[in-house]
């Protein structure tokens, strides 16, 4: 089999790198509070406690449907990504001789070809097992729905836990979700590889910037802080202290009525 060459491996340890720092970031870094996914799991517990509120949840399964339906659709292109790998395979022979003819740099030497499809084949496979787990975990996440008490027929705290369990269900579909839909991402930097290496990894540093950004300083971050500063206008609200009214407040205002009155051009004399 033929080696790689230095960029080579100098593009493929930079998109590993790359692709764990970007994990460790926005899931387990000290700044992961201040991702689009941390602020999206605090809606999803605001959902599951308004959820509990209701007494009809088809709002709850549809939306829970919606989301199935994202993520079959997701499992089922990584699949068909995986079968275009294995014609991509099969078909070595015709592509390395088309690529020969181009008036580009490729390198045509076919077991570093096969070698990077194997690797893609690996990537979209990855991204399989994470949809269809997440799949998985959005069912569960509609039983435990499903089985949640009505807000009359339980205490305050059996309120909590079970929308406690279901919005911790789903946070977790949206983590392996995610997990899935970055894999996919990324792929498109692993394909300039097939080109040579400076590409594989410029590819790969600018995936990763469009992810950061639309991770961590997206506007959709800031538009995920505006029912938060509601609730804390509204939990104002109900703490402070209620106005008191005034014990000759009554006789004003039947005074100012009175004079109202006998200022009427249409008053009786």
């Amino acid at each position: 089999m033929p080696t790689l060459e230095l960029i080579d491996w100098t593009a493929f340890a930079w998109f590993v790198g790359g692709w764990c720092a970007f994990a460790w970031l926005v899931d387990r870094s000290p700044w992961r509070h201040r991702s689009l996914t941390a602020g999206v799991d605090k809606h999803r517990r605001r959902w599951m406690s308004v959820m509990m509120q209701r007494d009809l949840r088809m709002i709850d399964t549809s939306i829970i449907a919606g989301l199935q339906n994202g993520t079959a659709f997701f499992a089922s292109t990584s699949l068909l990504a995986i079968g275009a790998s294995f014609a991509l395979l099969n078909a070595t022979d015709t592509v390395l001789a088309i690529l020969q003819d181009m008036p580009f740099d490729f390198d045509t030497r076919r077991g570093v070809w096969e070698a990077k499809v194997l690797g893609l084949m690996l990537i979209y496979a990855y991204a399989f097992f994470k949809f269809g787990w997440a799949y998985r975990l959005i069912n569960y996440t509609s039983i435990l729905i499903g089985s949640a008490p009505l807000p009359d027929r339980c205490t305050e705290e059996e309120s909590a836990q079970a929308a406690e369990s279901a919005a911790r269900m789903n946070a977790l579909a949206g983590r392996h979700f995610n997990r899935g839909l970055r894999a996919l991402f990324l792929s498109i930097g692993f394909l300039g590889w097939f080109a040579n290496g400076w590409i594989f990894l410029i590819a790969t540093a600018f995936v990763t910037a469009v992810l950061y950004r639309r991770i961590m300083i997206s506007r959709c971050g800031n538009g995920m802080l505006i029912p938060a500063a509601l609730n804390a206008s509204q939990q104002a609200r109900r703490t402070a202290p209620r106005m008191l009214v005034r014990p000759d407040w009554g006789s004003r205002i039947q005074n100012r009525s009175t004079k109202s009155s006998d200022e009427s051009p249409n008053a009786v004399r």
